[in-house]
């Protein structure tokens, strides 16, 4: 991507700097040739010269088209990452980054990756808005506290990069370094293996899925979880959204958004909002313990219920009375 970035720039340039000598040589000429001179007081009657006008018009019309055209191009490429690209999380916290590989390794201000390899970055802030730049593979992408946004890279040389973060985002702003450490696949895999990962991400997400009670509902009195991701989802009063990351973390933290048809707001059966009682890291775990449920398939169907069944639903909640009895998150029951 570098390189398609670079070649753009140039053409840029060259473009730039060639009508900005013919317009000095043009000036130059023109100031010379037609200056005013003793006798020669009159200016004398130009006639229209409509293949000038169609040329300087069209001439540069087809040049920025080009510009927008490969740009657009550029653009959209930078925003679809590879199918089988490794995602790593990445969050941005004043005043470091805060990185967890797929394996659960966990590492700060360092993004160990394998050269030759499509890497998809899924960034959220845990503050304020920050921006993960690496001026060395042109690409840079705001961190925005309460979402996610994306960017990824393919390395194609071993070595060490700058991480940068682009936007203002305190008094050590500019001590928020860190670097892209680009190695061998082999090496990748030593290093990967070279020390005792953390707890995966999927694993992670799937004990907090049942410590925090949301097994007792999904896929019994709730929609089901298993292939929700990236599937499109039928919304009460009509419309639909594709369950995406966004879409699955606003349900988290605020599920009266949006209701699944088939499960409105009956009752004090609403599911209860997790915003404030999960860390960022934590909702992401669950995000990627959903997602990996991708292709697990469910022999059962699910049947909303009724407005006036009166089921009470029950479970554990920081905060909220259960007569269900989860361990409390970290413990090992």
């Amino acid at each position: 991507m570098a390189w398609q970035v670079d070649t753009l720039f140039f053409y840029l340039m060259a473009v730039s700097a060639f009508f900005t000598l013919l317009i000095f040589v043009a000036v130059v000429y023109l100031a010379l040739k037609y200056r005013r001179r003793v006798g020669n007081e009159q200016a004398q009657h130009v006639k229209t010269n409509y293949k000038l006008e169609v040329a300087w018009t069209v001439i540069p019309f087809l040049l920025t088209l080009v510009m927008f055209g490969w740009g657009a191009q550029l653009f959209v490429s930078a925003n679809r990452p590879p199918a089988g690209a490794m995602e790593i999380y990445v969050m941005g916290k004043q005043w470091m980054w805060k990185i967890q590989h797929p394996s659960g390794r966990k590492e700060i201000n360092e993004l160990h990756v394998p050269r030759g390899r499509p890497v998809l970055l899924n960034m959220t802030s845990q503050d304020v808005i920050h921006d993960f730049g690496l001026p060395d593979f042109r690409i840079k992408k705001d961190v925005i506290p309460g979402t996610y946004t994306y960017e990824w890279f393919t390395a194609t040389e071993d070595g060490e990069y700058y991480i940068f973060c682009d936007q203002y985002c305190g008094a050590l702003h500019s001590e928020m370094v860190g670097k892209v450490v680009v190695m061998e696949p082999q090496d990748y895999a030593a290093w990967a293996a070279g020390a005792a990962a953390d707890e995966s991400p999927v694993r992670a997400g799937e004990r907090l899925f049942t410590v925090y009670g949301c097994s007792s509902c999904h896929g019994q009195r709730a929609p089901t979880l298993a292939g929700v991701y990236m599937s499109k989802v039928e919304l009460e009063g009509g419309g639909s959204v594709v369950a995406d990351e966004q879409y699955l973390r606003e349900s988290i933290v605020d599920p009266s958004a949006k209701f699944v048809k088939g499960f409105g707001p009956w009752r004090g059966q609403n599911m209860p909002t997790f915003k404030g009682q999960l860390s960022d890291e934590q909702i992401y775990q669950l995000i990627a313990y959903i997602k990996s449920l991708q292709s697990a398939q469910s022999g059962t169907t699910v049947q909303p219920v009724p407005e006036n069944h009166g089921v009470k639903i029950e479970r554990r909640v920081p905060g909220v009375q259960s007569d269900v009895n989860y361990p409390a998150p970290g413990s090992n029951q």
